[in-house]
This record gives C-alpha cells, sequence and structure tokens, in this order.
C-alpha cells in the first residue's frame, strides 16, 4: 500500500473518530443540561381548627431540620413528609404514596373517622360536635375519613372539629393557604432541595 493511499485511510478513520467523540459529547451535553432530579418533591396546604380556634403548630417539634431531607434513598417517616421554617399551613411530601394520616402522626396528633387528638386532649365527634373535614372544597364530613387519603400535589385540606355551621366551614377552608404550587417552583432550604435543582454531582452520575 502506497503511502499516499495509507495517509487517505488513516485521515478517514480519523474523521470518524472525531466524528463519534464529538457525537458523544453533544449527547452528554444534552444529558447533562437536560437532567432534572426524579425524586417526589411536591407540597400541599392544610388548616386545623379545634372548638373555632385555628391551631398555629407551635414549637419547634413540629418543624424539621432541612438535613432531613439529605438521604432521599433511605426516608425516616418524618422525612417523607414534614412542615420547615414555622411555617404552619405548608407541607413538604417527599415520597409517593404518603396520606394525611403519615402526616399528622409525624407531628405528633392523630386524625380518625370521628376525633382527633391531639399532644394535650382528644376531640371525639357526639351529639354536637363533628369532625369535620373540607378537601379542595369537597365537603367530607361523615363520608370519609382523612387518615388513609393519599396527600395529592397541591392540596388544600380544613379540618375542623366542634359545632360549626356550613357558614362558618366554608370561611374557616378559605383560611387554608393556597401556595403549594408557589413551593413546588421554589428550593426548599439547603439540602432539601426536590425536584427543581439538580446538582453538578447529580448531573455527573446520570450521564453514564
Amino acid at each position: 500500500m502506497s503511502e499516499r493511499i495509507k495517509s487517505v485511510f488513516i485521515s478517514k478513520w480519523a474523521y470518524l473518530a472525531y466524528g463519534l467523540l464529538a457525537g458523544a459529547l453533544l449527547i452528554l451535553g444534552i444529558r447533562y443540561f437536560t437532567y432534572h432530579q426524579d425524586s417526589t418533591h411536591y407540597h400541599a396546604n392544610f388548616a386545623v381548627y379545634i372548638n373555632g380556634e385555628r391551631e398555629n403548630f407551635k414549637g419547634p417539634q413540629y418543624y424539621e431540620e432541612v438535613s432531613i431531607c439529605s438521604a432521599h434513598d433511605k426516608l425516616t417517616p418524618k422525612a417523607r413528609t414534614h412542615m420547615h421554617n414555622e411555617e404552619n399551613g405548608v407541607v413538604h411530601v417527599h415520597d409517593d404514596g404518603v396520606t394525611w394520616g403519615q402526616f399528622f402522626e409525624n407531628l405528633g396528633w392523630y386524625v380518625g373517622p370521628d376525633f382527633i387528638r391531639t399532644p394535650a386532649a382528644m376531640h371525639t365527634a357526639d351529639g354536637v360536635n363533628k369532625l369535620n373535614i373540607v378537601l379542595n372544597g369537597d365537603n367530607l364530613t361523615g363520608l370519609s375519613t382523612i387518615t388513609n387519603e393519599v396527600i395529592g400535589d397541591k392540596d388544600r385540606l380544613l379540618i375542623s372539629y366542634g359545632d360549626v355551621d356550613r357558614q362558618m366551614l366554608d370561611k374557616q377552608f378559605q383560611t387554608v393557604p393556597n401556595d403549594a404550587d408557589e413551593y413546588n417552583h421554589k428550593n426548599d432550604p439547603s439540602t432539601c432541595s426536590g425536584a427543581h435543582s439538580a446538582t453538578p454531582a447529580d448531573r455527573l452520575k446520570h450521564l453514564f
């Protein structure tokens, strides 16, 4: 084989190798810049009234440190759903299938079909008082327990125990925050970042 033929042959293979390398780099670049974490992370809103008084959930025992979200592969019950930063109307959900019952249990509260138990007292429905449940504007009082209801993205839940008429129940529901979607589109503090903020390390792991 002449030197000229060898040179042409080597050049063709070199161009092919460069082309393959450029194509691979292009694909990796696309994967890097378009990657989004697929871990579950969304928010809901809620409010609780006991005998006409709204519960403010005051105290650090109701709010998780941001470090609770650092290990998404080994979620503890409190890591799956919780509140942060004394924002007492926002539920953070970090796992699939999390129920309202599990959320309240993490707060030390228990909600049944006809009762709500706080750390201080048990409130059971009787001839006068009811456990009123309004979810996304639908009155579920006496129809369904909220305990096993999976928390939905942007849910709005009202729980109101007491002698409450429909007009008062509607007024209380209006006080349930409606900002869950805003939290869906911004990062949580520190490591609790969710699906909208993949780190460079996360992106590099996703390349191969």
